[in-house]
């Protein structure tokens, strides 16, 4: 293993090493008046949800690395409390970096960019409207953390009112991933696409508690080829499956691998397909 230590590594370096490991980043793509009524939009990977009583969404304009120059949008919310959070999906990323450039504190990202400005209905700050989802945003508190260049300013937003794109919802009116096509930053100039088969689901724990690695029968849990992906999700079940059920798979499949490893294979191949029963009754049979 590499070990950093921050106060031994350049600002430089430590944005590579953090950006690159702590990703893929959600991005909030800020818009945001000041006091004069002039419109700001810029994108912040340093961002995420951090409460539903209220709403809470956090991001971070840091302190520019090279001069310590506050960024226009905090000089904004400072001004203006208000700000827009839109999120973008792969369709308006390249427009949204456009729109990082450093322009000129005034200048409208929104036209430089090519968006469109909606209203909002709570706030002052414009909409995008090209955005599939955008949350209208009061400031509460805006927290700086040390002084330096790249340090933090922590703007946490309550969410007043969201909107989002009918096109995202499934037939309960809620959001369905398989509709999404959200993108992540990375380290660098290195974005990622959160669509098609880069998404997928994991069962989680409910009150019926799985079972446990700890339960696994030890030929499972030293299995030489099923993972530990593989091995949580045969410990995801409530319980093994019962004697009946084995036998009834042994006489339906009457040709089953006495190879061990084999099994394995093939339980494999079950849990990629989703059918985490009969992984556990082709390892039991």
């Amino acid at each position: 293993m590499k070990t950093i230590d921050p106060a031994q590594t350049t600002l430089r370096d430590l944005s590579g090493y953090l950006n690159g490991a702590i990703a893929p980043r959600p991005i909030a793509f800020a818009s945001t008046v000041d006091a004069a009524g002039r419109v700001n939009l810029s994108p912040f990977s340093y961002f995420n949800v951090f409460g539903l009583n209220p709403v809470t969404l956090v991001f971070s304009p840091n302190n520019r690395a090279r001069d310590n120059t506050p960024k226009h949008t905090l000089l904004n919310v400072q001004e203006v409390p208000e700000v827009v959070i839109n999120l973008l999906d792969y369709s308006l990323v390249q427009q949204a970096s456009l729109a990082s450039a450093e322009y000129p504190r005034g200048v409208n990202e929104f036209v430089k960019a090519g968006f469109t400005e909606t209203p909002s209905e709570r706030v002052r700050p414009p909409r995008v409207a090209e955005s599939p989802v955008s949350f209208e945003c009061r400031v509460q508190q805006i927290i700086p953390v040390g002084q330096g260049p790249g340090a933090a300013n922590l703007v946490i937003c309550e969410v007043l009112l969201m909107h989002i794109s009918e096109k995202l919802l499934d037939e309960n009116g809620k959001i369905d991933s398989r509709k999404t096509d959200w993108v992540g930053r990375m380290g660098g100039e290195w974005y990622c696409r959160a669509s098609g088969n880069a998404v997928f689901e994991v069962v989680r724990p409910n009150q019926r508690l799985g079972i446990g690695f700890d339960q696994l029968p030890e030929a499972v849990r030293n299995s030489r080829i099923l993972t530990g992906n593989e091995l949580a999700q045969l410990a995801n079940i409530e319980a093994l499956p019962e004697q009946p059920k084995i036998l009834d798979f042994s006489r339906e499949n009457q040709n089953l691998p006495a190879d061990a490893d084999e099994r394995h294979r093939r339980a494999s191949q079950f849990l990629a397909g989703g059918d985490r029963e009969k992984a556990w009754l082709m390892l039991l049979a």
